[in-house]
């Protein structure tokens, strides 16, 4: 993940943008862009797709260390990453090639994790749990999910998870559109 900061600033000197410019066109402040730059900010995957929407590019651009299509996700390359404001752990699972729809990823939540507001986006999520136990409210409904069972829906609707125990939950996450 630290290469995705690399690029980010790579990328601003190739087009020649400012940060102000860089600021001006995703909306995200300079100072925050700035801590991006330099690694001292954790980043959101949607703020990384206003950037790379910003650069032109997609956003695999960010993950990939050439632009090689493949198929093949081995484990050596399954490395975990933050995103901003969670305290999750992920990893992606998928290769790479065009036109792909799904994006699975291994979330890791910490004992008693729970998001603090319900999101909507674009698109289907769907939840598989490997270890644990997972709440996970969809609308005006509360789910209560335990090791091998599973939930889809569609992503549009508000939705957000808690993980009830006090110990690790370990599900497999795959959602509508691919954002890598």
């Amino acid at each position: 993940m630290d290469d995705i900061y690399k690029k980010i600033k790579q990328l601003r000197y190739e087009q020649g943008m400012t940060l102000k410019e860089l600021s001006e066109k995703t909306e995200l402040s300079v100072s925050f862009l700035s801590q991006i730059e330099r690694g001292t900010s954790s980043l959101a995957i949607t703020s990384l797709k206003r950037i790379a929407d910003a650069f032109g590019v997609k956003m695999i651009h960010f993950f990939e260390e050439d632009d090689d299509f493949h198929y093949v996700m081995k484990k050596e390359h399954q490395r975990p990453f933050k995103m901003e404001s969670s305290d999750s752990t992920f990893i992606k699972l998928s290769g790479h090639f065009p036109e792909r729809k799904l994006e699975p990823f291994i979330v890791k939540l910490k004992p008693r994790q729970k998001d603090v507001e319900l999101v909507r986006h674009p698109g289907e999520e769907f939840f598989y749990i490997l270890q644990g136990a997972l709440i996970v409210r969809v609308e005006d409904e509360e789910y209560h999910l335990n090791e091998g069972e599973t939930i889809h829906f569609p992503s549009t609707v508000p939705h957000m998870w808690e993980n009830p125990l006090n110990q690790e939950t370990i599900i497999i996450s795959i959602t509508t559109p691919a954002i890598f």
